[in-house]
Parts: structure tokens; C-alpha cells; sequence
């Protein structure tokens, strides 16, 4: 059933990349479709190579508990998507429309809110399951 279910996984997988790439190669508004594939490829080596690994790491040492690494990995997404606005906030040209609304703010905004709700969650799961005290060890005297 495992095997099935991988292959038919597989093959759906191939099936969309090559739809994808048909498309890419195809469309009569894409130009370019070298630097649309080296774009792509470069943030998969991005993403797999730099960002996963050091999120990993991350987690693994800094954060012992699962909210706290839930959170993490939120605000990671969440800098990931915001902060190309957040950088070039100030960066308009002379057109007030371009990036029109305080995206520092709303970055910082949503870092709170969802740091707010990682720290009610953590306090709900240690209420609803408090920290088991363990008896001491006493050293045996021989």
C-alpha cells in the first residue's frame, strides 16, 4: 500500500513540474524562462541549503519546547514573506503608491500577535499538563 501510494505521489509530482515547465517555455509573456529556472533553483538552494538547516538548528538547540518552535518557524515565515517590503519601505521613487502602507510596523504587528499566542498556548499546555517533580536520587553509600 506504502509503495502504491509513493509512486502514485511521484508521479503526480513529475506530472505538475512538467505541466509547470511547459507552461514556463511555452507562455508568450514569459521572455525569459533561463532566468525564470535560475531564479527558481537558486531559492530552492536557498531554501534547502541555507534556510531549513539553520531553522533546524535553531530549534533543535535554542528551543527545547514544541510552541516555542511552532513559533519560531512562524516568525521565520512570516520575516521571510515581509521583510523585502520591510527593507525597501522608504524605497517609492517618487510614487507614494508603490509601497503604500508602514510595513515595519505591521512586520513587528504580526511578530507580537503571534508571539502573544505562542506564550498563551505554552501557559495552556503547562496548566492543563504541569511539570512532573521528580524525587531526588539519593547516592547509594557504598
Amino acid at each position: 500500500m506504502t509503495t502504491w501510494l509513493r509512486a502514485t505521489a511521484l508521479a503526480a509530482g513529475l506530472a505538475m513540474t512538467g505541466y509547470g515547465l511547459y507552461g514556463l517555455l511555452d507562455d508568450s509573456y514569459i521572455t525569459a524562462p533561463v532566468d525564470i529556472l535560475v531564479w527558481a533553483v537558486g531559492g530552492l538552494v536557498l531554501h534547502d541549503g541555507l534556510w531549513v538547516p539553520l531553522l533546524c538548528l535553531v530549534g533543535a538547540y535554542a528551543a527545547r519546547g514544541p510552541v516555542l518552535r511552532g513559533w519560531l518557524i512562524v516568525a521565520a515565515v512570516v520575516t521571510a514573506v515581509g521583510l523585502p517590503a520591510v527593507l525597501r519601505a522608504d524605497d517609492d521613487h517618487g510614487n507614494p503608491s508603490v509601497l503604500p502602507l508602514p510595513y515595519l510596523r505591521n512586520w513587528l504587528l504580526v511578530l507580537a500577535a503571534t508571539a502573544v499566542l505562542a506564550l498563551l498556548l505554552g501557559l495552556l499546555r503547562r496548566r492543563r499538563n504541569p511539570p512532573v517533580s521528580r524525587p531526588e536520587r539519593r547516592e547509594d553509600p557504598l
